[in-house]
């Protein structure tokens, strides 16, 4: 895809100056900011294509170049545009400071940038999870010196001129025709260097310390939700907004019940004579301290599913409880009593002759398939 000429792109003729140059991208700039157009990939791009166009018509040896030869001139010096946003606010952060009013005039101000964000792993049980609950927590975070009051500096030190760059933030050198710069090694890019760290925090302008907050955990959350708490994170540098604490959440294995989704599924073992003449057991089931009376039907037959409707765990979003899966198991005893044998003969002996048919027809059936 061709790109557009880079005055068309701000708007401004080809003698525009640099006054009108500027006016013409901080406009633009504004439109199509990012944090103005969340998830806006035209503005996206349109905020790309003039950082790009700004960069090279500000800077007096790019815009001849590309007055003289266009697009393939630039090409030619190495010169390919940006890859992002943070390519940009890196490559001329200072020009959003003049734009919305921060940082000091007079060499390279730093951006400032977002604190970083922090993880914290929680465990619950089923019964936890199915409430929900309020958990205070205790984690470590950077915040901001006390002792300096987050600037990294003693109380009577100041900030000088780094004496390498000159206080630009950049060395300069020039290779031919054109100038190439690098970030300053000895500032790391600041134009300042500090001339008595503070002692508290070694000029980091932050330290570790424990941070106790209270959660509410809504009922419903699961192995892998997550929670967000907003500026509960790392403090950001330079002023900038304080990163986010993310709550992961671990569900403990549960003795009776095994959770799928919002739905639960557990194993009750019933004799065999329950299982055929049917009868009413009595289970438990989260959120209820009685139990609840499950109907097994006659004739129940071994890994038959029972479904109970709404007595599984509440969804997240709605609240809805899903269903409770019971599986029978049926028990077969080993030992038997004599009564219990004579009772099952003759139970055995009534069934004689349907068995016998029953049997025949099933060998029957399998040698002709």
């Amino acid at each position: 895809m061709s790109k557009r000429d880079y005055y068309e792109v701000l708007g401004v003729s080809r003698t525009a100056d640099e006054e009108k140059i500027k006016k013409a991208y901080r406009k633009l700039a504004m439109k199509y900011h990012p944090d103005r157009n969340p998830g806006d990939s035209e503005a996206e791009e349109r905020f790309k294509e003039a950082a790009e166009a700004y960069e090279v018509l500000r800077d007096g040896e790019k815009r001849e170049i590309y007055d003289r030869f266009g697009h393939e001139g630039l090409a030619g010096t190495g010169f390919r545009g940006f890859s992002g946003f943070e390519d940009i606010f890196s490559s001329f952060g200072d020009i959003f400071e003049d734009f919305f009013g921060f940082g000091s005039r007079g060499g390279r101000r730093s951006r400032s940038r977002k604190g970083n964000s922090l993880r914290y792993d929680l465990e619950l049980t089923l019964e936890e999870a199915f409430t929900g609950k309020e958990q205070e927590i205790t984690f470590k975070r950077w915040t901001a010196c006390s002792a300096c009051g987050g600037t990294g500096m003693a109380s009577e030190s100041e900030l000088k001129i780094c004496s390498t760059c000159q206080g630009r933030g950049q060395i300069y050198r020039t290779q031919g025709f054109f100038q190439i710069s690098t970030t300053c090694p000895t500032c790391q890019g600041q134009g300042r260097i500090m001339t008595d760290p503070c002692q508290e925090c070694k000029g980091r302008g932050k330290v570790q310390a424990d941070r106790k907050i209270t959660l509410k955990i809504p009922p419903g959350v699961d192995t892998g939700s997550q929670l967000r708490l907003q500026g509960e994170g790392e403090p950001g540098d330079l002023g900038g907004p304080p990163g986010d604490l993310f709550v992961v959440i671990h569900c403990k294995e549960h003795g009776f019940f095994k959770r799928e989704g919002s739905h639960l599924l557990c194993e009750i073992p019933v004799s065999f004579v329950q299982a055929a003449l049917g009868n009413t057991i009595a289970i438990p089931v989260l959120g209820d301290e009685s139990l609840y009376d499950l109907k097994i039907p006659a004739g129940t037959q071994p890994d038959d599913v029972l479904t109970v409707s709404g007595m599984g765990m509440p969804a997240l979003q709605s609240g809805k409880r899903g269903d409770l899966f019971v599986r029978v198991h049926v028990k077969i005893p080993k030992k038997l009593t004599p009564r219990q044998r004579e009772l099952l003969q003759e139970f055995a002996d009534a069934e004689g002759g349907k068995e016998a048919k029953s049997q025949k027809g099933f060998w029957q059936k399998i040698t002709k398939s």
